[in-house]
């Protein structure tokens, strides 16, 4: 049985909240906490949908106090999951947060309730993610290394870093401005496609919660604790899904274990899987400005010295010269 409150957020699959309660019911937790969106108006089955989505988190075999969060209308993904988490916090000073489309493997639970614990007292660190997007580098020699940037297919955190939030960033106006914005992100190609993100946000053209968490914890210099191998599957990447779409189902990155769990001998962000993450997930690899600022240094380069063109010529093309 795992000590560690969990909270669950669930909507209108029910396919998929059965195989992810089915990993949360063999946790056994002794306190669950149950969020849940109402049916949207238009959506001609989602009443019958939620309903059965519902049902499935009714059967509750094992000893465990249950908490319940449910809207009877539909707030979006926006305005439920970020009411449900400023609910959840009120109830628990720490949970695991896990939506319905994400699968765990086991050493995801011992991870987070390992390391909720080791840095609960910790104000540097801010939230311990499943997630590992770095294709099988590995960053350090411990089991896990600390970024800034926060994923949330399956993550914990504490209330003393949550009760920070706000899901309007009422900072983000002043702050895009600022010598510390440019200090905590140095590319310029990232600033500006952090603040498009952001600006888009604040306007209402996107309706999500999770970037304005990201930029809480930026703002107020958190970091997270990041696993050497990924821990959580996503299995909402399709066409039903609300920000993760495609035409057709997709399988997520799989779910390892980790093995034994040993610290980093600091708490320091790794710049080079926090730039990693940047060129591969955020398109700053492919970024117009990226490519543009090529061509500048590679012209740069042709003007300064003809030599370096008759190199690149030689590598490239059959000519003797």
């Amino acid at each position: 049985m795992i000590g560690t409150p969990i909270a669950f957020i669930i909507f209108n699959r029910p396919r998929h909240t059965r195989q992810s309660f089915a990993l949360i019911r063999e946790q056994r937790p002794s306190k669950l906490l149950i969020i849940a969106d109402g049916p949207r108006l238009g959506h001609p089955t989602d009443g019958e949908r939620c309903r059965e989505t519902r049902e499935i988190v009714e059967n509750i075999d094992w000893p465990c106090e249950v908490l319940r969060n449910y809207a009877d209308i539909n707030l979006g993904c926006k305005n439920r999951v970020s009411s449900g988490l400023d609910w959840v916090f009120t109830q628990v000073d720490k949970a695991i947060i896990i939506e319905d489309d994400c699968l765990p493997n086991k050493d995801f639970f011992s991870f987070c309730d390992e390391l909720l614990v080791r840095y609960e007292n910790d104000p540097r660190v801010w939230v311990v993610t499943g997630n590992n997007f770095q294709n099988g580098v590995r960053r350090g020699d411990a089991a896990y290394y600390f970024s800034k940037f926060n994923h949330c297919w399956g993550w914990a955190s504490w209330r003393r870093a949550w009760q920070h939030y706000r899901v309007d960033i009422p900072f983000w106006p002043a702050w895009k401005d600022t010598e510390d914005w440019h200090t905590k992100l140095p590319d310029p190609v990232e600033r500006k496609i952090w603040s498009k993100l952001l600006d888009d946000v604040q306007r209402g053209g996107i309706d999500t919660w999770d970037y304005q968490w990201t930029a809480t914890t930026w703002y107020f210099g958190g970091l997270t604790a990041t696993p050497q191998v990924n821990l959580v599957t996503n299995i909402g990447i399709g066409p039903d899904a609300t920000h993760t779409v495609a035409s057709e189902e997709q399988a997520g990155l799989p779910a390892l274990s980790l093995g034994p769990l040993t610290h980093p001998r600091v708490v320091k962000q790794d710049l080079a899987a926090d730039r990693y993450v940047l060129n591969h997930n955020f398109g700053g690899r492919d970024h117009p400005d990226r490519l543009h600022n090529r061509l500048v240094k590679r012209w740069s380069q042709l003007l300064r010295s003809p030599k370096w063109l008759a190199k690149k010529l030689k590598q490239y093309l059959p000519l003797r010269f």
